[in-house]
Order: structure tokens, then sequence, then C-alpha cells
């Protein structure tokens, strides 16, 4: 393993002062408040439309909402912020932008796919550990009905969806990172903290089948799991659980085969959000969740509560994200995928 400074092994990140998340917000659509976390979200908007007039619009104002809560839950102003990093599914980033721009935050539009968030998260720690920012809130939000426009076909066409399928969700997870240096509103919002990060890397097997995300996404994450391993000198014990951002249940199952393949075997601490979000509702969702939205609601939702709870100490928290366009689609390239792993650790268990 080489290091210099922050630098360790060849994709990852240690951070000297870990980011502590102060606040989190879940907002989440009424198919995913029946979901498995329904529970856990703090808001679930039956109206899929968020009182809008277009189904952009309404992702903008979910992307609001979850924003206003997780600042509000920080006990902090808009223009205590000092950057604001997010991104969504559509084109020119449009959910963001129109959604965050009352909030008046300096920001950093990203587009990572589906692993927006970790992505977000990702940057922002490093700005946080760098002394560039006290406060920092990384967000990213999707809509089933603005990615169906987006990436498949009008609601109205009515098209089936193979097996292999998934369902986008609609909702928007937003975290607020602080300093270690920075001043404590409520000290008990405090109880994760963000150790380290391995960037993920553009992962290409060729598929090109856009309707098996999860076959797309999962060498990449495996690539980055098993980079965060080696870089770090760990294994997968190391961990209470290894979460990956929507690869569903084909993908999931592809994951732990290529594991093992490497000498892995992580299928008894590994869970996918896209899996578990639906109860593996197959006669709806297929092969389970996708979008921005799957994994931020389920980190913001469920995983920090059971982190807050103590039940598990360290994560590590793997998006996953396929780099596809209607132009490229149709073009006839492959789908490439990237995932970013961040690791998270509650603040009794910070050193590795």
């Amino acid at each position: 393993m080489t290091e210099r400074g922050k630098q360790i092994g060849m994709r990852s990140a240690v951070f000297e002062d870990p980011p502590y998340i102060i606040g989190n917000s879940s907002v989440a659509g009424e198919k995913e408040g029946n979901g498995a976390f329904g529970r856990y979200y703090d808001m679930i908007e039956t109206d899929p439309m968020f009182g809008a007039k277009s189904w952009e619009e309404a992702e903008s104002r979910m992307q609001h909402i979850s924003a206003d809560i997780a600042i509000k839950k920080a006990g902090l102003e808009p223009q205590d912020i000092r950057y604001l990093i997010a991104g969504d599914l559509l084109g020119q980033l449009i959910a963001t932008s129109f959604g965050i721009m009352n909030l008046n935050i300096p920001m950093f539009g990203v587009y990572g796919a589906c692993s927006t968030m970790g992505e977000s998260m990702a940057i922002a720690s490093m700005l946080v550990d760098g002394g560039y920012s006290d406060y920092i809130i990384a967000l990213t939000s999707s809509h089933f009905a603005s990615a169906e426009k987006e990436f498949r076909f009008p609601l109205a066409y009515g098209n089936q969806h193979p097996l292999s399928s998934s369902w986008t969700v609609t909702g928007s997870g937003a975290v607020v990172l602080a300093s270690s240096k920075g001043k404590w509103v409520r000290k008990e919002t405090s109880y994760v903290r963000i150790v380290g990060i391995t960037t993920g890397t553009i992962t290409d097997y060729g598929i090109k089948d856009s309707m098996n995300m999860g076959a797309c996404m999962a060498p990449a994450a495996c690539g980055a799991i098993l980079s965060n391993f080696k870089d770090f000198g760990i294994g997968p014990d190391y961990y209470d659980k290894i979460i990956t951002g929507d690869l569903g249940i084909i993908g999931q199952q592809i994951l732990a085969d290529m594991m093992k393949g490497f000498g892995y075997d992580i299928s008894g601490r590994q869970m996918d959000c896209g899996t578990e979000i639906y109860h593996n509702d197959i006669q709806e969702t297929n092969a389970g969740g996708s979008g921005c939205g799957c994994c931020a609601i389920t980190l913001c939702g469920y995983i920090l509560n059971k982190m807050r709870k103590g039940t598990w100490k360290r994560v590590l928290f793997v998006p996953t994200g396929a780099l596809l366009s209607k132009v490229s689609f149709h073009q006839g390239n492959s789908v490439p995928g990237i995932a970013h792993a961040v690791m998270m650790q509650a603040e009794e268990s910070v050193s590795y």
C-alpha cells in the first residue's frame, strides 16, 4: 500500500479530521413509503407531482424540501452552508439547479448517475477535511416519472419492462457535513463520521442491455470494494455492512459471484438498497429499486438510524451508477458503470 499524506493506495483517501454528519433528510414518494424503510423517512409525499405542473418541477421541489429539512435538523440556516454539492439524473442537472436555486448557496453540480450520492459525499468530505468549509450539504434526487421520460418511454406509452429492469425511486436524500473544528449546535447529531473514500473508475464490460443496469454496474462495485480492501489493507470482516446502491436482485448476485472469484465472500454482510427498498416486490418493481434517490433515502433514513443506535459501527457505502444517455444508447454504445465507496464509522470507532 502506497501512502503519501492523505493519499492511500491507488484510489483512496483518508481524512485527518473526519467530517461529521450533523444533519440528514429523506423525502420519499408514496410507493417508497410503503416499502421496507418507510418508517425511517422524514417525509412521505402522496402527491407524485409535489404540487407542481411537471415531473421535472416535482423533482426540483422534492430536492428543495430535502435540503431544507437537513439544514434545519443540523440547527443551521442556508447562509451557514459554505457549499452545496448535488446532482440528479436529468439533462444538465435541471432538478438540482431549479430545486436549490432559492437557497443561494455556492454550488458544485456533479453527475455520477445513480452513484451521485457517493460522489457528492466524497467531494464534500475532502473539502471539509481540507479546511475549505465548516459546513457542506451533499444532496441528490430521482423521480420515477421524470427518469422514465428522460431514459425510457413516456408513461402514457405503457411499455412492459423485463424482469431484469428496475423501478426508479422517487426520493431525495441530503446530508450536512461539518468540520470537527466547527461549532456544534446539537452534539447528538454528530454520531457518524466519514473517515475515508475510494473513488470509482469507469468500468465497461461491454453490456448493451440498458434494462439490466445491475449487470452493468456490478463490475464497478466489485472494483471499488476490492480497491478499498487493498488500499486500506483490510477485508470484508472490517465492516459490519457493505451496502451497495442499486444493483438490484440480479446485480447483487453478480457482485457476490465476482467477489468470490477474487477470494472474498461478502454475502453475509452485503446489502443492496435497490434489492431491499421495495420488499423484493417482483410483481411491480422486477429487480428492485434504482435511481439517485434509492441509496440516498436509504442512507439518510435507514442506514444512519442503524449507525446512530450502534447496530452498525463501520459501514462501507457504495453507491453505483450506469453511465448511459439516450444518445449513447441509440448510437449502439455499451453501458459503463461506476461506483464510489464511502467509509462511515460511528464516532466511538473512528480508527482503522
